[in-house]
């Protein structure tokens, strides 16, 4: 599940760490790489030594680097992090997106109201924090199965 909590659930204070799902390593990055650039020269061996090896050539080096492009922007928008810290008073969720900035937000835990939105959200069972006048979202990223735990699990250690 790609969250965890950091610190024993009875410690002071508790941590969670939020991320998005990572289901291509490095290792497999480059293995698809590698496989798609062998997979798509197949063909092109039998124009070995004709003239049409040169015109197409480019073009499937451009569907390589367009599809290695393309993931890598993909891997650098799932470089998002959650964290969200409960002490005996407060809580505070700090946020870092794919493009460095951070975001924070900090309530007295008394006031705190967690809601989930089955439905109406950005995605199901889309789960929010409430408190010092503002709403924010927790783990929006995760699936829907791991958002209805995390909800399950955040009301355990808010509300015990």
């Amino acid at each position: 599940m790609p969250y965890e909590w950091t610190t024993a659930p009875d410690a002071t204070p508790q941590q969670m760490r939020l991320w998005p799902h990572q289901s291509l390593p490095p290792r497999g990055f480059a293995a698809f790489i590698l496989i798609t650039f062998v997979l798509i020269l197949i063909p092109i061996l039998s124009m070995l030594g004709t003239i049409l090896l040169w015109a197409l050539l480019p073009f499937v080096l451009l569907a390589v680097g367009g599809m290695y492009l393309a993931l890598q922007r993909n891997f650098r928008a799932r470089q998002i992090e959650e964290i969200l810290t409960l002490d005996e008073t407060h809580a505070r969720l700090r946020r870092k997106g794919p493009d460095g900035s951070v975001k924070e937000w900090a309530c007295n835990r008394h006031w705190i109201r967690l809601e989930k939105y089955e439905k109406g959200g950005p995605v199901p069972h889309y789960v929010t924090l409430r408190g010092e006048g503002r709403e924010v979202e927790i783990g929006a990223f995760l699936s829907e199965e791991e958002r209805i735990a995390l909800f399950d699990d955040l009301t355990r250690a808010l509300f015990r």
